[in-house]
């Protein structure tokens, strides 16, 4: 009975995630068709980044409690998990004889993945909005920690030493990073008890839906730009962070770190999504290996479709 229940359940689970990846398919479509051209893909993204999901980020966080959200056995949890496979991918990428700053790139898309633009709106409308709490945690964590990882080793890496000036720009990084100022704004509301206005939340409301249809449009118009070179490693690297990554987040936060069961839940979801675009970014601005993550990227979020289906059936199942 358990088993009919549960193949019911993933396959809901399953049609429910089409319409998200369908959303992705149009995109991919129209941007391999040209009817998007890189250029309109760049500016989608862009206002998709600073305006539609960082008021989307802003609205969520200003409406919740941090205290309640808030808890150190989660972040442990998760830290504790991602930091393994990232080891993992570090110690297989030195064996293969790979500089620093490659290693560094490898290790980020092996546990990084699509929470702002693909997680956030996803998860909140598949497990219920009080999902929006867990997911910024790790969205925070992955941001805070492992996004000024990968610039302090491949600048120290360049320079061959730590210096204050990778420090700053680190900070300044974070400061610039529209995701985390609206985090941190709505927040700050919320702890202050700063209720906002009818009309500055309508309005909030009308820019934040902006943020689900484009930001899944702009993943696919993206992904048409990108190849599938280095297959091998594409999916080493997807295999990591489609399967490593949520399997080692389920141990912690289910054995190691006890983390509240649908907290849990929802991080082993976040975990299990596919490779974060922003990671590309990064490799293309500092000249590291950008076609490697790019088919990383396509690689795993083509798998995503059943992958990140099966994981939220999985954890959705009645305990």
């Amino acid at each position: 009975m358990l088993r009919v229940l549960g193949r019911k359940n993933m396959l809901a689970i399953f049609l429910k995630t089409l319409p998200f990846f369908g959303l992705i398919g149009l995109g991919y479509w129209a941007g391999r068709t040209r009817f998007f051209t890189e250029e309109a893909t760049a500016y989608l993204t862009k206002f998709v980044f600073y305006f539609a999901l960082s008021a989307m980020i802003f609205q969520f966080s200003a409406n919740l409690d941090a205290r309640e959200v808030f808890s150190w056995p989660f972040i442990f949890a998760y830290l504790w998990a991602t930091a393994l496979v990232y080891a993992i991918v570090t110690f297989v990428a030195l064996w293969r004889g790979l500089t620093v700053a490659e290693t560094a790139v490898e290790a980020q898309v092996g546990v990084i993945g699509n929470v702002g633009f693909l997680g956030l709106p996803m998860l909140a409308v598949l497990m219920g909005e009080a999902a929006v709490g867990p997911v910024v945690l790790v969205l925070a964590v992955d941001l805070l920690v492992f996004g000024s990882l990968i610039v302090i080793l491949i600048t120290g890496s360049r320079e061959g030493r730590m210096s204050l000036g990778i420090l700053a720009t680190v900070g300044k990084g974070l400061v610039k990073n529209p995701m985390i100022m609206s985090m941190t704004a709505g927040f700050l509301c919320s702890s202050l008890s700063i209720s906002i206005p009818g009309p500055v939340n309508e309005f909030l409301l009308i820019l934040g839906a902006a943020a689900t249809p484009g930001a899944l449009f702009a993943i696919g118009a993206s992904l048409a730009s990108k190849s599938a070179e280095r297959l091998s490693v594409a999916v080493w690297l997807s295999t990591s962070k489609l399967v490593l990554h949520p399997l080692a987040v389920a141990v912690a936060a289910l054995v190691i770190f006890p983390v509240e069961p649908y907290a849990a839940s929802v991080m082993i979801a976040a975990a299990a999504l596919p490779v974060a675009g922003n990671v590309y970014i990064i490799a293309q601005h500092y000249g590291v290996a950008p076609q490697r993550v790019s088919a990383a990227i396509l690689v795993s979020t083509a798998v995503s479709i059943v992958t990140v289906s099966l994981v939220i059936g999985w954890v959705s199942l009645p305990q």
